[in-house]
Order: structure tokens, then C-alpha cells, then sequence
């Protein structure tokens, strides 16, 4: 899924993207498509900028270097400090796809534990271009813009070991990655519901008061931590009544989507949601080994996000 504009003629609009201001001078470029894109010019997550008093910092520079092209020429529009540092909030590609615009400027690009490995290793099918980071970050890391703190801690739930939030604490804006899919349905199957779960919780505790831009869907606030807390447990009690029931793989992935998520983009993820559930919760096979089997078996189609 390459995005087949280039910078000089890719545009937010073209791309399906709205620049949204979360505080003082942060951004969020908001993606509005569905998944999976009808036209592959236009970007399916959500992109970050963090402009302190001696330079900037971008997160996420979408799914192709067209895309990453933009969200540079979109940061000059609106400083002429330069950009310092690109970070990936995970591994998948259309998060990852758009670094090679950021090494053609000669930017260094962190991610986090084994991002390299799995960029190299998984997104080729995807990617023709893989670009992975060249700093790779462990723990908590403290950046400085100037004056203006970002801070960069790691999670765990969605990507296998690569998660990390960006935070900065003198707006309270919270950059989650796709460990918060808002009004969207995720993607499960690369991650471990339960502790998904759990770190969903700590995040609803730790940035209660914040402003959040989430890896996919509207901008909201710890009352979208929440419901997409809520979804996660809906999952898990549906796959807990299978196991009651004795129900089978084939009974369980047929399972229509609730109606109060009936407004929710991304809905060709769902039955990947419902096998995810099935192996990690009714057959209790939630180990790293059995995810990623479950992974390796499907279509490329539902393993960008």
C-alpha cells in the first residue's frame, strides 16, 4: 500500500488529513480513511508534531515517503525551526513506511526494543523501502526541545514489544500510537489483549488530565483510554462465553460486530479480533510464540496497522 503521489503533489486533502492544533504548538495531522484505503495516497494513521523553542519533533511519518514528504513540508508551514527527531511510536509499517523521508533529511529516528529486527523482518511485503530506526531507546527517555520537555516511555499490548507514548507534560498532550485506536476497531493480533488491558488502565491513571492523539481516529481525551478499554473488555467476555459454550473457531470468527460499534471505522479487522480473542483468551494460547504463529497466517491486507 504505497502511496503513489510525490511530495511536490501530495496535499493534506489528497492524503485525508486534517491538521488540528492540540496545544501550543503541537499538532496532530488526523487521518479519515478507512481500512483498508481505497486509494493508497492516503495515510491511515495519525502523525504527530511537537515544535519547542529550538526545534521540532515528529512522530509517525505514515505509510510512505510521499506521506513523510508531507508531514515535513507541513512542519514548515508553520516554524522554521528545523526537525530534530523522528519517532516511531511501534514497528508496523504504516507508521514506519514514511522514514525514508526523514533519513533523506539526514534525521535520526528512534524506536523502541526490537524495532529494527521487526521491521526488517516483517514488513517487507509492505515496504519496499525499509528505513528502520537508527536509535533504538529502552526505558524512560526524557527529550528536550529547548526549553520544552518530551518525554518517551514504553508500554506494551499492541506491536510485540515496540510500543512507546510520547508525552508532553507543559500542554498534557499524549501521543499513544496504536495503543489507542479511537472509534476505529484495532488490530489484536500482533499483541496480548490482557496486557493491553493493563496498560490501558495505567494510561486512564498516568494521564488522566491529557489531551490524546491516538494511532487511529479522532483526537479525544482519557474518555476514549476508556471506551477503547471498554471494547478490549467486551472482547475478552465474548471470548470467555465461547470457552463457557464450547464454542468453535469457525462459530466464534462469525460473530457479528455489536451495534454499539456499529459507527466504528476499520470493521474488516473484526473477525481478526475475533480469532485473536478465541486463541489468546478461550484457548488461553496468549503466549509471544502463539501470537506470532497467529500473525504469520494472515493476509497482508490486516497487518499494516
Amino acid at each position: 500500500m504505497q502511496a503513489q503521489e510525490t511530495a511536490s503533489t501530495a496535499t493534506l486533502d489528497s492524503a485525508g488529513l486534517t491538521l488540528e492544533e492540540l496545544g501550543d504548538g503541537i499538532y496532530g495531522l488526523i487521518a479519515s480513511v478507512d481500512f483498508p484505503p481505497v486509494d493508497p495516497g492516503m495515510a491511515i494513521c495519525n502523525g504527530g508534531i511537537v515544535i519547542g523553542s529550538d526545534g521540532v519533533l515528529v512522530v509517525d511519518p505514515f505509510q510512505s515517503e510521499a506521506l513523510g514528504d508531507l508531514l515535513f513540508e507541513t512542519v514548515a508551514t508553520l516554524t522554521d525551526l528545523p526537525v530534530k527527531y523522528v519517532v516511531n511510536t511501534h514497528y508496523h509499517f504504516d507508521h514506519t513506511g514514511g522514514n525514508p523521508a526523514a533519513a533523506s533529511r539526514q534525521l535520526p529516528i528512534l524506536g523502541r526494543g526490537p524495532i529494527r529486527e521487526f521491521m526488517l523482518t516483517r514488513n517487507g511485503e509492505s515496504d519496499s523501502n525499509i528505513t528502520p530506526p537508527e536509535v533504538v531507546i529502552d526505558g524512560a527517555w526524557d527529550l528536550w526541545l529547548g526549553e520544552r520537555q518530551v518525554q518517551i516511555r514504553e508500554f506494551e499490548g499492541h506491536s510485540g514489544g515496540t510500543d512507546a507514548i510520547v508525552y508532553v507534560p507543559d500542554a498534557k498532550v499524549l501521543i499513544t500510537g496504536d495503543l489507542l485506536f479511537n472509534q476505529r476497531i484495532p488490530y489484536v493480533a500482533d499483541g496480548n489483549i490482557r496486557t493491553w488491558q493493563a496498560t490501558l488502565a495505567e494510561l486512564i491513571v498516568d494521564y488522566s488530565d491529557a489531551l490524546v492523539l491516538p494511532g487511529h481516529g479522532p483526537v479525544t481525551d482519557v474518555a476514549g483510554l476508556e471506551s477503547f478499554k471498554t471494547y478490549l473488555a467486551d472482547l475478552v467476555a465474548l471470548a470467555e462465553d465461547w470457552e463457557s459454550a464450547g464454542t468453535s473457531e469457525e462459530e466464534a470468527v462469525a460473530t457479528e460486530l455489536p451495534a454499539k460499534y456499529s459507527d466504528f471505522l476499520f470493521q474488516a479487522l473484526f473477525p481478526s479480533n475475533l480469532e485473536a480473542a478465541y486463541n489468546q483468551i478461550t484457548l488461553g494460547q496468549d503466549d509471544a510464540a502463539s501470537i506470532q504463529h497467529y500473525l504469520a497466517t494472515q493476509p497482508e491486507s490486516v497487518k499494516a496497522l
